[in-house]
C-alpha cells in the first residue's frame, strides 16, 4: 500500500514520513491507499454507470469494515478494518467520500467537503486520537483550493488555516501538512523541503 500512495498521491505521501509511530504512519497510509482505490475507479472504466457501479461496490465493503468481518483477501479493505476498530472511526465521512466520488463520474459539481475535508478530519484523528475538525478545516480547504486549481482562494485562506492549526496537536500535523504545498507541479525535493519548514513552524 505504501508504493500505491506514493505513486498516486505523492504530496500526501511525503506528509506520512512525517509521522514517527510506524503503526500511525500504516494507518494513515491505509486510509489514503483507500482514496487511491476510488481514484482510480474512473480511469479504469470509461462508461458513469460502469464507475457507479464499483463505487456502490466499495460503499457495500462498509458494511463488513465497520462490523469487523471485512472481505477477505483485499489487503485495502482488511487493513481499514483493522484501523477503523482500533482508531474509533465512524462512518459518515467514507460513505460521503464515496458519493461525492459518484457524483464526479456523473459530472456534479465536485463535493469538496466530501472530497477534502472529511479525509483530512479522518487523518487528523488516525494521529491524535481525537476529533480536530475545528482545527482542521480550513487547512483542508486550503488544500481543496489548491487541488481544484484555486490558487488566489488557497493562499487568501491561509491566515486562518494557520490560526486554527495552533489548536492541532503536534502528532496531528502530519495529516495537514500538505496543504502547504501550494505548487502540485514542484519538484519532489522542493517539496520536501517545504514540508520540513511546514512542520517545524507548525504552519501550512
Amino acid at each position: 500500500m505504501d508504493a500505491q500512495v506514493r505513486a498516486v498521491d505523492p504530496d500526501r505521501w511525503l506528509s506520512s514520513r512525517f509521522v514517527a509511530d510506524p503503526q500511525a504512519r500504516a494507518d494513515l497510509i491505509a486510509l489514503y491507499a483507500f482514496e487511491a482505490e476510488l481514484n482510480a475507479i474512473p480511469t479504469r472504466v470509461s462508461q458513469p454507470m460502469l464507475a457507479e457501479m464499483r463505487f456502490v461496490w466499495w460503499r457495500d465493503q462498509m458494511d463488513g469494515v465497520f462490523t469487523g468481518t471485512p472481505r477477505k483477501g483485499h489487503p485495502v479493505i482488511e487493513a481499514l478494518t483493522d484501523l477503523v476498530a482500533r482508531r474509533g472511526l465512524t462512518r459518515p465521512a467514507f460513505d460521503a467520500l464515496i458519493e461525492a466520488q459518484i457524483g464526479r463520474v456523473h459530472k456534479e459539481p465536485h463535493d469538496l467537503e466530501a472530497l477534502f475535508v472529511g479525509p483530512m478530519r479522518l487523518a487528523a484523528r488516525v494521529l491524535t486520537g481525537a476529533e480536530q475538525d475545528a482545527a482542521v478545516d480550513e487547512a483542508a480547504r486550503v488544500w481543496a483550493e489548491t487541488r481544484t486549481g484555486q490558487f488566489a482562494e488557497a493562499r487568501g485562506r491561509r491566515e486562518a488555516a494557520n490560526a486554527a492549526l495552533k489548536a492541532l496537536p503536534a502528532a496531528g500535523f502530519p495529516a495537514v501538512a500538505h496543504a502547504a504545498l501550494m505548487s502540485p507541479d514542484a519538484p519532489e525535493p522542493l517539496k520536501r523541503l517545504r514540508l520540513v519548514w511546514a512542520v517545524f513552524r507548525g504552519r501550512i
